[in-house]
């Protein structure tokens, strides 16, 4: 498995499965989540529900994986609940997004879970793809967010978390391409922490100000920064949350994950000697909720390498079930990407027990 360092190391495999991880929170059968482990060519494949060709790689379609299918129907039942005064907090089932630049071509879908679909609720993913200059000089964006669960306003923290990195990587683009270009790591890694910072504690504040949650995560938010110039390998992710990072090289699938350690208590909440928590004084206001660590990566790519982020409604199935990966495997195998359409039937593949909205960007290198 590739080092939890931030420069990815070629040629590494997985890791073994990581205590903690979860599985579905929304559907029947909850299983439990591990990370995934290399990808084999005789790695076992259900059989067949159908056989499509959706514009372009190897391997079939097929409706699920696994031992038997979800319990939730497969396509959309019940359109959620519309307010007449908040038409805006309407969206589509699912949105799917593509480009080509340079020597990489970009896939990006988000799709409404089972369980949402079933219950009439609205996704919560959000999904923004977004191009800041022009030619070589490009920088590309792919930002995710997810809101908080059992919140009617999930949604809308979600979609506000993804424009305001969005606007402020926009304002950046020119210094953040340059350091790309030029393997500034250390430069990147503050600056965009110092942008991811600002966002989420913009939308902390709006949150608290428009009662949209109660509690202190109101969206997770994920990052791909891919310069559009085809000299520069380098690949940049980023975020705050919950998630997968992958890559499939050579056959194999790496878990390319970060894995930050908690953060550092601060003086006076642990005793000297025991360790013990230090209980709240009565004069002071009660501390904020935990802040989900900063993640950061570079990694460089390789001809034929795809790389694949995605929010934890996806990561989830990916560890759990080995045959979910199998297949992304072989219908990724294929030297050129598959089509919008193609890559929509890849993000849906269904797995009993994992119901949660699914959001994957996958970029496939020259």
């Amino acid at each position: 498995m590739p080092s939890r360092g931030d420069t990815a190391t070629p040629g590494r495999r997985a890791a073994a499965p990581a205590e903690g991880d979860r599985g579905d929170a929304a559907g029947p059968g909850r299983r439990t989540a591990t990370r995934p482990g290399p990808f084999r060519e005789d790695a076992p494949l259900p059989p067949d529900r159908e056989t499509l060709d959706l514009g372009g790689g190897a391997g079939r379609d097929v409706a699920y994986v696994g031992d038997e299918p979800p319990g939730y129907d497969a396509e959309p039942t019940s359109l959620p609940m519309a307010d007449p005064a908040a038409l805006e907090d309407l969206v589509p089932d699912s949105v799917l997004d593509g480009a080509r630049h340079g020597g990489l071509t970009l896939r990006a879908a988000s799709v409404r879970g089972d369980s949402a679909r079933y219950r009439g609720e609205v996704r919560r993913d959000a999904l923004l793809t977004a191009r800041f200059g022009v030619g070589d000089r490009a920088l590309v964006l792919v930002a995710v967010a997810t809101g908080a669960r059992a919140t009617p306003t999930g949604q809308r923290a979600a979609t506000a978390a993804c424009r305001w990195i969005a606007q402020a990587v926009g304002r950046s683009a020119a210094r953040l391409a340059e350091d790309v270009r030029e393997g500034r790591r250390a430069d990147l890694r503050a600056g965009l922490q110092r942008l991811t910072d600002r966002s989420l504690g913009r939308l902390r504040a709006t949150a608290r100000v428009e009662g949209w949650s109660t509690g202190g995560d109101e969206a997770t938010l994920r990052c791909l920064l891919l310069p559009a110039d085809p000299d520069c390998r380098i690949r940049v992710f980023f975020g705050v949350g919950d998630g997968g990072l992958y890559r499939l090289r050579d056959g194999d699938w790496q878990d390319l994950e970060p894995r930050p350690a908690g953060p550092a208590a601060k003086p006076g909440e642990l005793t000297l000697d025991l360790g013990i928590t230090t209980p709240p004084s009565p004069y002071e206001p009660a501390p904020e909720p935990p802040r989900e660590p900063f993640r950061f990566r570079t990694c460089v790519a390789r001809p034929g390498d795809r790389l694949l982020m995605c929010a934890a409604g996806l990561s989830d199935p990916l560890g759990g079930e080995p045959a979910l990966l199998a297949h992304l495997g072989r219908r990724w195998a294929a030297p050129e990407p598959p089509g919008l359409a193609g890559f929509l039937a890849d993000v849906q593949v269904r797995v009993k027990g994992y119901a949660d909205d699914r959001t994957a960007a996958a970029v496939w290198e020259a």
